[in-house]
């Protein structure tokens, strides 16, 4: 008979424990004035595993946290790994009720708070979710046990690797776009999976010096294993500075960072840009929203040939699709609007509402199988069911395939605008618009109208010193575009709202115009 578990993969604390045994002297982690080599930064852990245990965590319970980037979150989360507790981090820019929800929703008994940036809605957690256990801050406070003195109290201790490669390894809430937002459950085989697709698809520099300015506890998390896995250091800022963000680069002679698109349109039009020597930097990810063509070829001019681009979700992360160096080539432009083709080890195929693959050119919806996929939606039968329709995780992405394979991304399913019947994909409007060379960057949204349905509307922020009036960017449109895509009306505005991780919240552009943000006439 065989043994059960002879097919079962490794854990992620396992995973992480092989890093620090190759390279326990080199530098792991860098934060502000701290530094920790891999065997350091292990003891840190090791500490934190025993403050958590000796509190009562156990294998399976919840834990959550809510801080921006700092040393602790890394060993909170690593510690939740080893012991196998399920992980749930906190929106740093979600409401109170939101927070009370995901707690709850999640069965949360253990809370992590940055008492330096949300003291306040600790206490108010403290008292608002009864299912809470135990809550730790970084820190003294009087509302919570402080979890740096605690760790004083242990001294590091060979850490056993508690968690099993079934169990839940995380829950990640989506953003709540469509009511309260969705669980998502990741077991240890989903997470393996993703480091090893990064490691084995993506182009890392020799050496790496990997600096995170976006959340860690969301998409810049996920490059901090197969960072670890190359021997590289892993520098995190607390948010994105644009001159603290190219002076680290400097100075600590980064190889590596991951941006979304707002990060990198604001150092193109940075007036220091050129004071700064960025020399060092052999590859630049970019992902987490559509980034402008037109924008990106100016960044290929100005940094060289070292971008690529993930495409993915928070049901199938990181890796669904990669665009690599070599396809940013500006002597095959359209290139620049792909995203990709997809990453060997998963299937990818862009089907229609009957679950049947399109030809090629024709638009559909994304859809993914393998080991990368969510395990489903933590207590959603219906909605995991809806998501897995016929066999396959459905992205709710709309894209048409070439003839050499590279995906194109035309818009997400729930954003497209129907105008007089027709079919408006905002991301081609805001194309055709960041064409102009007075635009910095443009969002488009579908607005009411009684006579057509939607009317569509764009959002611009014109560079510095630009003075395009609302005709020209709008007959600018119809020429490329036509008449249908042509916005109706434009606003001039200093910035766009964007999500804590740097997402365009359209929900937000949304919501002077329609209910709450969404897409329902009030």
């Amino acid at each position: 008979m065989i043994a059960p578990d002879l097919y079962l993969g490794c854990t992620v604390g396992e995973m992480a424990r092989l890093a620090g045994r190759r390279y326990p002297d080199r530098d792991a982690l860098v934060y502000n004035d701290r530094r920790f080599t891999f065997r350091e930064l292990e003891a840190q852990v090791s500490r934190m595993v025993q403050v958590l245990k000796a509190h009562g965590c156990k294998r399976g319970e919840g834990i959550a946290m809510l801080a921006s980037n700092s040393v602790e979150v890394l060993l909170v989360s690593a510690a939740a790994q080893a012991i196998g507790l399920r992980y749930t981090p906190l929106h740093p820019l979600g409401g109170e009720d939101d927070h009370v929800f995901v707690l709850e929703d999640a069965e949360i008994s253990v809370l992590v708070v940055d008492d330096h940036r949300f003291a306040a809605r600790g206490r108010v957690l403290k008292e608002r979710v009864k299912s809470l256990r135990s809550l730790f801050t970084i820190g003294p406070t009087d509302f919570g046990i402080d979890v740096t003195s605690e760790m004083a109290r242990f001294a590091p201790q060979p850490i056993v690797v508690e968690a099993r490669p079934e169990d839940i390894t995380g829950i990640s809430y989506t953003g709540g776009t469509t009511g309260r937002p969705k669980g998502v459950v990741h077991r240890h085989r989903s997470y393996i999976t993703l480091v090893l697709l990064e490691l084995s698809e993506w182009e890392w520099p020799e050496e790496i010096r990997f600096l995170a300015a976006t959340p860690v506890s969301h998409a810049a998390g996920a490059f901090i294993a197969p960072v670890h896995l190359r021997g590289g250091t892993f520098i995190m800022q607390d948010g994105f500075d644009p001159e603290k963000f190219m002076a680290t680069i400097e100075r600590e002679r980064v190889t590596a960072t991951f941006l979304v698109p707002t990060m990198l349109y604001v150092l193109l039009d940075h007036p220091k840009l050129k004071d700064y020597d960025l020399s060092s930097l052999k590859m630049c990810v970019y992902g987490a929203a559509p980034m402008s063509p037109t924008r990106l070829k100016e960044a290929l001019e100005v940094f060289g040939p070292i971008f690529c681009q993930l495409y993915a979700q928070t049901e199938a992360p990181n890796t669904v699709t990669y665009l690599r160096k070599g396809d940013h080539d500006l002597a095959h432009p359209h290139r620049l609007a792909s995203c990709g083709q997809p990453i060997a080890g998963i299937r990818v195929r862009i089907l229609d509402e009957e679950c049947r693959e399109v030809p090629r050119g024709e638009i559909g919806e994304i859809c993914v199988r393998g080991p990368l996929v969510m395990d489903g939606y933590w207590k959603r039968p219906e909605e995991t069911e809806k998501a897995f329709r016929g066999g396959w995780l459905h992205t709710g992405d709309m894209a048409r395939e070439d003839e050499d394979g590279f995906f194109y991304i035309v818009d997400r399913a729930k954003d497209m605008i129907i105008s007089g019947g027709f079919n408006v994909y905002p991301r081609e409007v805001e194309d055709a618009l960041t064409q102009h060379p007075s635009v910095s960057v443009a969002a488009v949204i579908g607005v009411p109208d009684p006579k057509w349905g939607e009317l569509v509307k764009a959002f611009c922020v014109l560079k510095p010193g630009a003075n395009a009036g609302e005709k020209e960017l709008i007959e600018h449109v119809k020429q490329k575009k036509g008449s249908v895509y042509a916005p109706k009306s434009i606003d001039f505005v200093d910035s766009l709202p964007v999500t804590a991780l740097g997402k365009l919240d359209k929900k937000a552009l949304r919501a002077a115009y329609w209910k709450s943000g969404e897409r329902q006439v009030s």
